[in-house]
């Protein structure tokens, strides 16, 4: 009895190892990976420097829907609907050809072996380091989902239209604080917008600056044009800064979630504080994306290792 208590014990205990993530999990399995996705993303973001925005907002995207099990590259299949034609995803996510690209070449070093939701996890880090930002370590040993949820990806995911308390409350849902929530959204210091998720802001919203929703407006009509582009931030849109903060100390924030950051609430002091010290927000700024690549990871044996990250094995 005493011997099967032990060996249970063990199991447990080796088995919560085995389902923790790890910053060396692919130092012998493919030691390889890291340095790969890094060349890949470069080479990316160097052709494109927007890029950068769209491969960080796939792993956050990813992340807020059931975790950072990368459902949200899976395709439709007969048995569910992905979640890539969900409201905040349809038309506007980018990148999954540089994903793909990024699996093929790291298949070609070791097979089978790194998954589709550490890849997202490393090109959101690597686009932030090519972009101006901070490094930080990233946490390794996701699997990969074999099922995802557009209503979850519906339901969960924060909108442009979002007041400060629900965004808050979408935040503290996954496990992230409003502090953090402050700090994720500087993201939005690089990558555009499309005009129909800031049309209602510029033609309805009175906190914002004049002269710039004027020359927004005249790249977003009152009604078509919907897929027009404009830089969130737009003082350096494609340096990952912190101006983005200046600029809702400007009322120039692009977005009206943006603009509820600042706008006389109580996460007004975080943005005037970052505005004002750029490094103390790429540094939380790092601590912040580990905790977001933390949420509800598929470890161990659960999930899968997806050779092709649009497709279930």
């Amino acid at each position: 009895m005493a011997s099967s208590v032990i060996v249970f014990l063990l199991f447990l205990f080796f088995g919560s190892l085995y389902a923790q993530l790890s910053s060396t999990f692919y130092g012998t399995s493919c030691p390889e990976a890291l340095s790969t996705i890094q060349t890949a993303v470069q080479s990316a973001v160097s052709d494109e420097p927007r890029m950068g925005a769209s491969l960080l907002r796939l792993h956050f995207h990813d992340c807020f829907v059931n975790g950072c099990d990368a459902s949200l590259l899976l395709d439709d299949t007969s048995s569910f609907t992905g979640e890539k034609t969900a409201f905040p995803n349809v038309d506007s996510l980018r990148g999954f050809d540089v994903i793909d690209t990024i699996k093929t070449q790291v298949e070609s070093v070791c097979a089978g072996v790194v998954s589709c939701a550490d890849i997202l996890a490393v090109a959101a880090r690597d686009s932030v380091v090519a972009l101006g930002g901070n490094s930080w370590t990233v946490q390794l040993g996701r699997r990969d989902a074999t099922t995802a949820s557009l209503d979850t990806a519906n339901s969960d995911l924060p909108q442009p239209t979002f007041s400060l308390s629900q965004l808050i409350s979408a935040f503290s849902d996954k496990g992230l604080s409003a502090e953090e929530m402050v700090t994720l959204s500087g993201s939005h210091t690089i990558g555009q917008a499309r005009c129909t998720t800031f049309r209602e802001r510029i033609y309805n919203d009175t906190n914002i600056n004049t002269a710039y929703a004027t020359t927004l407006k005249s790249n977003c009509p009152s009604t078509g044009s919907d897929d027009n582009l404009a830089p969130i931030d737009t003082t350096s849109p494609t340096a990952f800064d912190n101006s983005y903060y200046e600029n809702l100390v400007s009322t120039k924030g692009l977005l009206h979630s943006d603009q509820e950051l600042y706008n006389n609430g109580s996460t007004d002091d975080q943005v005037t504080s970052y505005s004002t010290s750029p490094a103390t927000f790429l540094s939380d700024f790092a601590a912040a994306m580990v905790n977001m690549g933390n949420i509800s990871p598929l470890t161990g044996t659960s999930g899968e290792i997806r050779t092709d990250c649009r497709k279930i094995n």
